[in-house]
């Protein structure tokens, strides 16, 4: 009997991982430096990456920074109604993570580490964890 679970080709994670957090970057109006910055790249690598033909090589980080990232899109989503969950990251936030700083701010400045906190944050906010 053949396998009916297939596992996808890095090349299809990539695309499928870019093009997600193509979508987030622009409904959540980010800059080229934003964007580039959350995904640990330089502003004309993400310029690249946004293409659907890139064909460069992405890390271990940078995919698990796309996949925290996205699932911290569709949290928000989940949790705020339309106008906030799409402007809540780039808003000021007084919560236990941010200091009053805007969560994009926060997130860039702590990689990867930070990212995952803040989704676990809005994830348990939901009362997701």
């Amino acid at each position: 009997m053949d396998n009916l679970v297939r596992e996808k080709s890095p090349v299809d994670i990539k695309a499928v991982a870019l093009k997600a957090f193509s979508r987030v970057a622009e409904n959540w109006a980010l800059t080229g430096r934003e964007a580039a910055a959350l995904a640990d790249m330089s502003e004309s690598t993400w310029k690249r990456a946004r293409k659907p033909d890139f064909s460069g090589d992405l890390t271990h980080d940078q995919l698990l920074r796309l996949s925290a990232l996205t699932g911290l899109y569709k949290s928000l989503e989940l949790y705020f109604n339309p106008p906030i969950a799409r402007e809540w990251v780039k808003l000021p936030n007084t919560g236990p993570e941010f200091d009053g700083a805007r969560p994009v701010d926060v997130m860039i400045a702590g990689g990867l580490p930070k990212i995952m906190r803040v989704r676990a944050y809005v994830d348990a906010l939901r009362g997701g964890a």
